[in-house]
């Protein structure tokens, strides 16, 4: 949990004390960026492979459709409860690398991995290595991997198993 510290009486304590304020976040929502001018085919590759809905469209306020920069400078996918941006690597991005991909993996949950991956494979993923199980996968669960047309690896997993501490 954040917090921010202030100092003093304007701070609310009448003796000049440190007051602690909680700052609470409500959303964590990571940003994808693909090759420049190809978030809407992005946005269209998630909602085909993993079933992914579209929650919001950022245009660039200043950019007409006919310009040579991209008119697109985001937009939010929803995946299960969490949400993702999806936003284009153009020269003038925000971007604080300029590397598509790069040290990213994204770990998708659902009983059926084998129709997951064939799903992604079948809209233009490409699977990366066989499904595997046990001590050898991530988090001992049984783990397939695929990699988009974006360079983005996503690992779709088995729901994670509640932990139990057993005393002996």
């Amino acid at each position: 949990m954040a917090t921010e510290v202030t100092d003093g009486p304007a701070a609310g304590d009448a003796n000049g004390a440190a007051v602690e304020k909680t700052v609470t976040f409500t959303a964590v929502k990571p940003q994808l960026f693909v090759e420049y001018a190809k978030v809407s085919d992005a946005v269209a590759f998630y909602k085909s492979a993993f079933g992914a809905e579209e929650v919001n469209r950022i245009t660039h306020p200043k950019r007409k459709a006919d310009q040579e920069l991209p008119l697109l400078l985001s937009v939010e996918i929803k995946l299960g409860s969490s949400s993702i941006l999806v936003s284009d690597l153009s020269e003038d991005s925000t971007a604080p690398g300029k590397a598509v991909g790069s040290g990213v993996v994204f770990c998708l949950e659902t009983e059926d991995i084998e129709a997951a991956v064939d799903q992604a494979v079948k809209a233009g993923a490409v699977a990366e290595g066989e499904i595997s199980e046990g001590e050898g996968a991530c988090c001992d669960r049984r783990v397939g991997k695929v990699k988009d047309p974006y360079g983005i690896v996503w690992s779709i997993c088995t729901p994670a198993k509640k932990c139990v501490n057993v005393e002996a």
